[in-house]
Protein backbone atom coordinates (compact mmCIF):
# COMPACT_ATOMS: atom_id res chain seq x y z
CA UNK A 1 0.00 0.00 0.00
CA UNK A 2 1.72 3.69 -1.07
CA UNK A 3 0.30 6.84 0.26
CA UNK A 4 2.15 8.84 -2.26
CA UNK A 5 4.78 9.99 -0.11
CA UNK A 6 7.09 7.49 -1.06
CA UNK A 7 6.76 8.80 -4.67
CA UNK A 8 8.40 10.03 -7.09
CA UNK A 9 7.11 13.52 -8.63
CA UNK A 10 4.53 12.68 -10.93
CA UNK A 11 5.18 11.60 -14.61
CA UNK A 12 2.12 12.99 -16.22
CA UNK A 13 -0.74 11.07 -17.96
CA UNK A 14 -0.08 8.05 -19.91
CA UNK A 15 0.49 8.72 -23.74
CA UNK A 16 -1.32 6.73 -26.41
CA UNK A 17 0.19 5.21 -29.38
CA UNK A 18 -2.17 5.81 -32.00
CA UNK A 19 -1.16 9.29 -33.30
CA UNK A 20 -4.85 10.83 -33.32
CA UNK A 21 -5.67 9.65 -30.00
CA UNK A 22 -2.31 10.99 -28.48
CA UNK A 23 -3.00 14.78 -29.74
CA UNK A 24 -6.62 14.44 -28.83
CA UNK A 25 -4.96 13.28 -25.92
CA UNK A 26 -2.44 15.90 -25.12
CA UNK A 27 -5.55 18.57 -25.76
CA UNK A 28 -7.39 17.29 -23.30
CA UNK A 29 -4.46 17.68 -20.88
CA UNK A 30 -3.58 21.06 -21.51
CA UNK A 31 -7.08 21.69 -21.26
CA UNK A 32 -7.40 19.72 -18.00
CA UNK A 33 -4.25 21.84 -16.33
CA UNK A 34 -6.34 25.22 -16.92
CA UNK A 35 -9.56 23.88 -15.32
CA UNK A 36 -7.22 23.10 -12.66
CA UNK A 37 -5.48 26.43 -12.32
CA UNK A 38 -8.96 28.27 -12.71
CA UNK A 39 -9.73 25.70 -9.97
CA UNK A 40 -6.58 26.56 -8.02
CA UNK A 41 -7.66 30.26 -8.16
CA UNK A 42 -10.78 29.64 -7.55
CA UNK A 43 -10.31 27.52 -4.27
CA UNK A 44 -8.08 30.91 -3.04
CA UNK A 45 -10.98 33.47 -3.64
CA UNK A 46 -13.52 30.61 -1.52
CA UNK A 47 -10.94 30.76 1.62
CA UNK A 48 -11.04 35.06 0.69
CA UNK A 49 -14.80 34.96 0.67
CA UNK A 50 -15.42 33.03 3.84
CA UNK A 51 -12.82 34.69 5.77
CA UNK A 52 -14.18 38.10 4.59
CA UNK A 53 -17.86 36.25 5.82
CA UNK A 54 -16.68 35.47 9.32
CA UNK A 55 -15.02 38.68 9.29
CA UNK A 56 -17.84 40.73 8.51
CA UNK A 57 -20.35 38.89 11.00
CA UNK A 58 -18.18 38.77 13.49
CA UNK A 59 -16.92 42.30 13.74
CA UNK A 60 -19.47 44.06 11.83
CA UNK A 61 -22.50 42.35 12.83
CA UNK A 62 -23.08 42.61 8.76
CA UNK A 63 -25.44 39.27 7.52
CA UNK A 64 -24.09 37.39 5.09
CA UNK A 65 -26.20 35.66 2.46
CA UNK A 66 -24.06 35.68 -1.03
CA UNK A 67 -20.82 34.25 0.88
CA UNK A 68 -21.81 30.91 2.08
CA UNK A 69 -24.13 29.79 -1.45
CA UNK A 70 -20.81 31.29 -3.64
CA UNK A 71 -18.78 29.49 -1.49
CA UNK A 72 -20.41 26.38 -2.42
CA UNK A 73 -20.91 27.03 -5.94
CA UNK A 74 -17.48 27.49 -5.92
CA UNK A 75 -16.36 24.23 -4.37
CA UNK A 76 -18.76 22.75 -6.27
CA UNK A 77 -16.90 23.91 -9.58
CA UNK A 78 -13.47 22.85 -7.89
CA UNK A 79 -14.40 19.24 -7.03
CA UNK A 80 -15.97 18.86 -10.72
CA UNK A 81 -13.38 20.84 -12.35
CA UNK A 82 -10.61 18.59 -10.89
CA UNK A 83 -11.78 15.07 -11.50
CA UNK A 84 -10.62 14.81 -14.85
CA UNK A 85 -7.18 15.98 -14.19
CA UNK A 86 -6.67 13.41 -11.25
CA UNK A 87 -7.95 10.81 -13.34
CA UNK A 88 -4.94 11.46 -15.97
CA UNK A 89 -2.73 10.94 -13.25
CA UNK A 90 -4.61 7.91 -12.04
CA UNK A 91 -4.97 9.69 -8.79
CA UNK A 92 -7.74 8.50 -7.32
CA UNK A 93 -8.61 6.35 -5.00
CA UNK A 94 -7.69 2.39 -5.71
CA UNK A 95 -7.67 -0.57 -3.92
CA UNK A 96 -4.04 -1.94 -4.91
CA UNK A 97 -4.35 -5.31 -2.71
CA UNK A 98 -5.60 -6.73 -5.75
CA UNK A 99 -3.33 -5.40 -8.04
CA UNK A 100 0.15 -6.85 -6.20
CA UNK A 101 -1.44 -10.23 -6.05
CA UNK A 102 -2.04 -10.57 -10.15
CA UNK A 103 -0.59 -11.15 -12.95
CA UNK A 104 0.49 -8.20 -15.13
CA UNK A 105 -1.74 -9.60 -17.99
CA UNK A 106 -4.82 -10.53 -15.36
CA UNK A 107 -4.06 -7.05 -13.90
CA UNK A 108 -3.91 -5.05 -17.18
CA UNK A 109 -7.63 -7.05 -17.64
CA UNK A 110 -8.51 -5.80 -14.79
CA UNK A 111 -8.12 -2.12 -15.40
CA UNK A 112 -9.51 -2.35 -18.34
CA UNK A 113 -12.75 -3.53 -17.33
CA UNK A 114 -12.48 -1.33 -14.28
CA UNK A 115 -12.01 1.81 -16.58
CA UNK A 116 -15.18 0.89 -18.84
CA UNK A 117 -17.19 0.33 -16.29
CA UNK A 118 -16.35 3.67 -14.30
CA UNK A 119 -16.83 5.44 -18.37
CA UNK A 120 -20.15 3.90 -18.20
CA UNK A 121 -21.07 4.56 -14.76
CA UNK A 122 -19.56 8.90 -15.12
CA UNK A 123 -21.03 8.72 -18.67
CA UNK A 124 -24.78 8.15 -17.55
CA UNK A 125 -23.85 10.64 -14.33
CA UNK A 126 -23.10 13.22 -17.17
CA UNK A 127 -26.34 12.38 -19.01
CA UNK A 128 -28.70 12.94 -15.66
CA UNK A 129 -26.37 16.28 -15.20
CA UNK A 130 -26.87 17.29 -18.12
CA UNK A 131 -30.69 17.27 -17.73
CA UNK A 132 -30.30 18.26 -14.37
CA UNK A 133 -29.00 21.48 -15.60
CA UNK A 134 -31.52 21.47 -18.38
CA UNK A 135 -34.18 21.53 -16.07
CA UNK A 136 -32.67 23.96 -13.65
CA UNK A 137 -32.25 26.46 -17.04
CA UNK A 138 -35.70 25.94 -18.19
CA UNK A 139 -37.99 25.90 -15.29
CA UNK A 140 -35.79 29.01 -13.37
CA UNK A 141 -34.72 27.05 -10.25
CA UNK A 142 -32.80 29.06 -7.88
CA UNK A 143 -32.31 28.33 -4.38
CA UNK A 144 -34.59 28.69 -1.54
CA UNK A 145 -32.06 31.52 -0.03
CA UNK A 146 -33.28 35.28 0.21
CA UNK A 147 -29.76 35.46 -2.15
CA UNK A 148 -31.37 32.99 -4.80
CA UNK A 149 -28.74 32.37 -7.04
CA UNK A 150 -30.30 30.07 -10.01
CA UNK A 151 -29.51 26.89 -9.54
CA UNK A 152 -28.26 26.28 -13.41
CA UNK A 153 -24.65 27.45 -12.22
CA UNK A 154 -23.64 24.64 -10.12
CA UNK A 155 -25.47 22.13 -12.09
CA UNK A 156 -23.54 23.09 -15.20
CA UNK A 157 -20.50 22.93 -13.36
CA UNK A 158 -21.19 19.49 -12.04
CA UNK A 159 -22.37 18.49 -15.65
CA UNK A 160 -19.33 19.88 -17.61
CA UNK A 161 -17.11 18.40 -14.80
CA UNK A 162 -18.46 14.73 -15.35
CA UNK A 163 -18.26 15.25 -19.01
CA UNK A 164 -14.64 16.07 -19.14
CA UNK A 165 -13.98 12.94 -16.66
CA UNK A 166 -16.01 10.81 -19.05
CA UNK A 167 -13.82 12.25 -21.61
CA UNK A 168 -10.77 11.39 -19.75
CA UNK A 169 -12.00 7.80 -18.70
CA UNK A 170 -12.23 6.98 -22.59
CA UNK A 171 -9.22 8.22 -23.93
CA UNK A 172 -7.86 6.26 -21.08
CA UNK A 173 -9.81 3.20 -22.32
CA UNK A 174 -9.25 3.47 -25.92
CA UNK A 175 -5.32 4.16 -25.14
CA UNK A 176 -5.25 0.36 -23.46
CA UNK A 177 -7.09 -0.93 -26.07
CA UNK A 178 -4.95 0.48 -29.06
CA UNK A 179 -2.02 0.14 -27.45
CA UNK A 180 -2.34 -3.45 -27.20
CA UNK A 181 -3.46 -3.90 -30.55
CA UNK A 182 -0.13 -1.88 -31.72
CA UNK A 183 2.28 -4.29 -29.14
CA UNK A 184 0.70 -7.38 -30.93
Amino acid sequence: MSHGFELGPAIGPAVPDQPTLAGFSLVLDRFNTLLLKVSMGAMALTALVLTYSVVSRYFFNVPTDWQDEASVFMLVGVTFFCTAYVQSYRGHIGIEALSSLLSPRVNAARQLFVDAISCLFCAFFSWKSWTLWHEAWADGMTTSSTFAPPLWIPYAMMAFGMSMLTLQILVQVLTHVTNKRSAR
